[in-house]
Parts: structure tokens; sequence; C-alpha cells
């Protein structure tokens, strides 16, 4: 699905102009979004960058995936990158590596809550963003870990 098909379903149930009104933008903007952008291939199309490109071309240019995270967590949920479902290395590799990573994320969590427990007044809003942040590297890490347990990743085929 087109990034502009995805905001033409969004803002069909509120309307175009409930959404401009509350973003404070022209009714005519909102349906540009929901147009393919204008390029210069076709310049028939009329469509403006909608948020969803800018955010995605953020991303593509900070590769900081705190942009995703921080979208995801707006929306009542976690970012989770796809595993990597084909083993580069040899089954003992993947799997200790794997988990050598899980404990690695969680003890950096620990380090964090620790640090940020012992120094007065406790925990402070700036020190409560530093162990969210540990808590969706171990959280994305973990469930990474499980999908490609599911997918069979760690499953070592026999030969031949």
């Amino acid at each position: 699905m087109k990034s502009y098909d995805v905001i033409q379903k969004a803002v069909d149930e509120p309307g175009v102009k409930a959404v401009a009104a509350a973003l404070k933008v022209s009714q005519a903007l909102v349906y540009k979004w929901c147009e393919p952008p204008a390029d210069s291939e076709d310049p028939e199309q009329s469509g403006a960058k909608n948020p969803l490109d800018r955010v995605r071309e953020m991303y593509a240019l900070t590769k900081d995936i705190r942009l995703i995270r921080w979208l995801c967590n707006e929306a009542g949920g976690f970012f989770v990158s796809n595993p990597d479902l084909e083993l580069r290395k040899s089954f003992d590799e993947a799997i200790f590596g794997e988990t050598r990573d899980m404990v690695r994320d969680f003890s950096e969590l620990l380090d964090t809550i620790t640090e940020s427990a012992e120094s007065p007044p406790g925990i402070v809003p700036d020190e409560a963003d530093q162990i969210r942040e540990k808590w969706e590297d171990l959280k994305a890490c973990v469930e990474r870990f499980v999908i490609a347990c599911e997918k069979g990743v760690y499953h070592p085929k026999k030969k031949t």
C-alpha cells in the first residue's frame, strides 16, 4: 500500500475538513496528501509529499530507529525489525550470538536503572527516557529471536 493510500483511508472516517482543522493546514493540502506525489516522470500527478513520506525520508537519512520507535509507541505498540531468516553463521554461532545480545541488552538496562536509582533524587524524566530506550532495545532483540525461533531459523536442518 502506498503512503497516500494509507493517509486517504485514515482521513476517511474523521473527514478531510476535521483533519485539516486539527492539524491547522488547508483542506487542499490534506487532499494532496491523499494523491500520488508529483514527480518528473508523470507531470499529471499533483499530490504533495505527505508526512509519512517525510518520516520515511528522515529515517533513510538518519538511520535513527528512535524515529520509528517513537511512532510505534505513540500508536500503543513497539517496533521489531524482521529477523534474519537465513542462517549465515553456523547454528551454534547464530543462537549463542543472539543469546549474548539479549543478555548484553538486559545488562545495559539493569545498569541504566541502577545508575538512575542510585543518583538523588531518584529516577528523573531524562533517566526514564534512557531506561525506555534500553527497554526498547531489549524488547526488540528478544522479539526478533522469538520470531526467528518460530520460523525455524534455529532448527538445524538434517543433511540428506
